[in-house]
């Protein structure tokens, strides 16, 4: 029978059975979810087991949560989960719990690992699980417990801190062995009895298996499969570890003595790897997945003709934090990420050969940090600059292997990317040991590896190897290895003038300005910086916000320059024509105490295509538009009149975080701007002015995402695709969609393809 049900726990404190049915039977749901309230700290392991042949239960749960007990449920396949039992560990902690059924009977047994090193085994007697027995042996925390049935017997395979793997074997005690000479030596038997069916079992340690260097975080049998009418178990473990392996562990055919099949290394890898958190076989057994303890997922698949080789796999990735900017690149087609999680990532559609969906994948990761990520502006097509939570710009510029690269995974020709080939371009980046810099590597850098054989002397410095770079040359995304450690971005330059972490950045169309902006609780330290891109020399220091200024927008036409910031005003800024004074932008405009219309910080803001008005979004729930800027009739001093709110206010009930504003009008000449909320719903608006005065009827809803496209918490920045059509997509029709990238706190980057005729 195909398993219809799964379980789940979370540090909500709670379990949810999920039920799958093809009729869809509740509301037109294909699944039901059943919660299971009664833990009162977060759940950190659970396991279920189906009872045939039990009246008064189809499904039994046993689940371990850092209150220190495990529950035992109980399910008839009704609308409820039944607590029957909880079992109470004092002080101690159950980190892993399995459940499975004695040989050749059908009383329950579960198997708890924690952290008092030992394996508390309890069997089911009356509708009950009683402490039957406990299995010493480890030396440190237990972390994962599983049982798997093999013919007669059952084994149990336990993986703790102290970087050893037990296997143990429960069977019926059939006979006592003489006590004579011959028998002296033999395996320390553990003996319990069950009084339904009156049996006797006894446990015994099969196997230790000791091959990794560090904490054994996960063990599992390879899943048990159908065949010639009967179940069957294949004697074949995996496991994880902190040491960076995934080991594959198997009996020897002729002796039974269990070695190391396969190590599945994933190179010693930088940036913010710590090795193996799970690790699952596939059905057959023919793949494996580990996932690293920061939420990274590696695949790796079985070579069809030599069965000990495994490649690694396409996989899907992303940020395992708050993800905090996000842009297109000037041409659309990808877009770079950064996040908390101290990366920056960059995302393209992968264009398979033959086929015709596109999907998309993270193909580089130009940046590993130190800090957390804050911000990001792309500075032309194949260079960028970043803030993080320190005092310095650093820009990046695209080496040669990743433009090769880029073009073999998109499809796009080489010759298309106007990337300037010249013999000084670097090959890839290195961070050198300890560093923070991506240092570039030079064709001639490139260092050959070793052979295998060779000694390498045991010195301080062999310990701590430089990550050597590799240039691959790919034809699909990269595995996450080689993302970490072949896709970096050489470090170009760093900009040094704030006090304080930086917070925005932007560059103008032209690429030739940026203007950045770091935390302020003062009006000297909430200057806007302005730098050129030719020379990276500091152009000018913009002084007019008192607190932090949170967003920076260039007008298309690059004459204005507009901060938003925390003390709930904007400032505009007019480029000069004269550059002799050395003045580049001068404020024209801004709100004050006085004419201000936001009451709390200003999160958000963005230019209309013409370069006519700008929208701005806060955390009272208020989106306005102001305008008009670019009227040839007004003069500098009569701008500060002119910029006045052109829209009625438009209420987005709850806080507003980012606001984007399409470069694409409605075919009635209408603005389409999107909205980001702190909930992380995302709405689509649409406006128009259509009189001298303000008038609520220029303001049309057109799109609400739904709660399964919005982001589960607050949308923290939206770009549209600064051009028509879909990424990746040869759209003959592509005037019929729009693209909108967003990011947010829940860790994801969303691409939304947006319907014209949603207009």
């Amino acid at each position: 029978a195909t398993e219809t049900e799964l379980i789940s726990g979370g540090s909500d404190k709670r379990l949810i059975l999920w039920e799958w049915n093809e009729m869809g039977t509740w509301n037109n749901q294909l699944v039901r979810s059943i919660p299971l309230e009664g833990h009162t700290e977060a759940v950190c392991a659970v396991d279920a087991v189906y009872q045939s042949d039990e009246p008064d239960s189809h499904l039994l749960v046993a689940s371990a949560a850092s209150d220190s007990t495990v529950r035992i449920w109980a399910w008839q396949g009704g609308s409820e989960v039944k607590c029957i039992q909880i079992l109470q560990f004092g002080n101690g902690f159950v980190m892993d719990v399995s459940l499975s059924f004695l040989p050749g009977s059908n009383v329950p047994i579960l198997a708890c690992g924690g952290d008092d090193c030992k394996i508390n085994l309890f069997i089911q007697q009356d509708g009950q699980f009683q402490r039957t027995l406990i299995l010493p042996g480890h030396e440190d925390w237990i972390r994962s417990v599983e049982w798997a049935v093999y013919g007669e017997e059952l084994f149990l395979v336990s993986s703790a801190q102290d970087c050893l793997i037990r296997i143990w074997k429960v069977c019926t005690k059939l006979k006592q062995f003489p006590e004579n000479e011959n028998y002296s030596i033999r395996l320390k038997e553990n003996v319990f009895a069950a009084k339904d069916p009156l049996t006797t079992y006894a446990v015994t340690l099969e196997s230790v298996l000791a091959g990794h260097e560090n904490w054994v975080y996960a063990a599992h049998w390879q899943p048990s499969f159908f065949k010639d009418g009967s179940m069957q178990q294949p004697m074949r473990i995996l496991s994880a570890s902190m040491d960076k392996t995934v080991i594959l562990w198997a009996p020897e055919e002729e002796s039974g003595v269990w070695l190391e099949q396969v190590s599945v290394r994933v190179g010693e890898v930088g940036g913010n790897t710590l090795g193996f958190f799970d690790c699952q076989f596939s059905p057959d057994g023919s793949m494996i997945v580990a996932h690293a303890f920061h939420g990274a997922l590696h695949l790796w698949k079985q070579a069809a003709l030599n069965k000990k080789e495994w490649t690694p796999e396409v996989v899907i990735s992303g940020h395992f934090s708050s993800v905090e900017d996000v842009k297109w690149d000037p041409q659309g087609e990808f877009i770079i990420s950064v996040g908390s999680d101290q990366t920056t990532r960059l995302f393209a559609p992968w264009k398979k050969k033959h086929e015709a969906e596109v999907t998309w994948h993270e193909i580089a990761r130009p940046q590993i940090h130190g800090y957390d990520m804050r911000c990001l502006a792309m500075v032309g097509r194949f260079q960028f600059v970043s803030g993080a939570d320190e005092k310095v710009l650093r820009v990046f510029r695209a080496p040669r292997n990743f433009v090769e690269n880029f073009s073999n995974i998109t499809g796009i020709p080489v010759g298309k990317l106007h990337y300037h080939q010249s013999s000084d371009l670097p090959e890839g980046a290195i961070v050198p040991a300890l560093g923070l810099s991506n240092k570039a590597v030079f064709e001639g850098d490139i260092a050959l590896q070793p052979a295998e054989d060779e000694e390498t002397f045991n010195t301080i410095s062999n310990q701590y190897p430089e990550i050597n770079f590799q240039p691959l040359i790919l034809t699909e995304p990269p595995p996450e290895d080689h993302l970490l450690q072949n896709t970096l971005w050489p470090e170009i330059q760093k900009l040094y003038g704030h006090g304080y972490e930086i917070v925005c950045v932007a560059c103008n169309n032209a690429n030739t300005v940026i203007a950045s902006a770091c935390k302020a609780s003062k009006k000297e330290h909430a200057a806007i910086i302005l730098w050129s891109t030719a020379s990276w020399k500091k152009l000018q220091s913009l002084s007019f916000h008192n607190l932090t200024v949170t967003q920076l927008a260039f007008s298309p036409n690059d004459k204005f320059l507009l901060a938003v910031s925390r003390d709930r005003n904007w400032s505009l800024w007019k480029k000069q024509d004269s550059s002799e004074s050395g003045l580049v932008f001068s404020c024209c405009a801004y709100t004050n105490k006085n004419t201000a219309l936001h009451s709390r910080i200003i999160w958000s803001c963005d230019w209309t295509p013409d370069s006519k008005y700008f929208v701005t979004g806060s955390r009272d729930k208020k989106v306005i538009i102001w305008g008009q800027c670019d009227s040839p009739e007004t003069s500098e001093a009569h701008m500060l009149d002119s910029v006045q709110p052109r829209s009625t206010v438009l209420d987005a009930g709850e806080s507003v975080t980012a606001v984007s504003v399409s470069h694409v009008l409605t075919p009635g000449g209408r603005y389409i701007i999107a909205i980001g909320l702190e909930s992380g719903v995302i709405n689509l608006h649409t406006w128009k002015q259509s009189g001298q005065e303000p008038a609520l009827e220029d303001w049309s809803k057109c799109v609400q995402m739904d709660n399964s496209q919005s982001h589960a918490l607050a949308v923290k920045r939206l770009c549209w695709r600064p051009r028509e059509g879909r990424a990746g997509h040869d759209d003959h029709d592509s005037s019929k969609w729009l693209q909108l990238a967003s990011c947010g706190a829940d860790h994801c980057v969303k691409i939304f393809n947006v319907s014209r005729s949603a207009f």
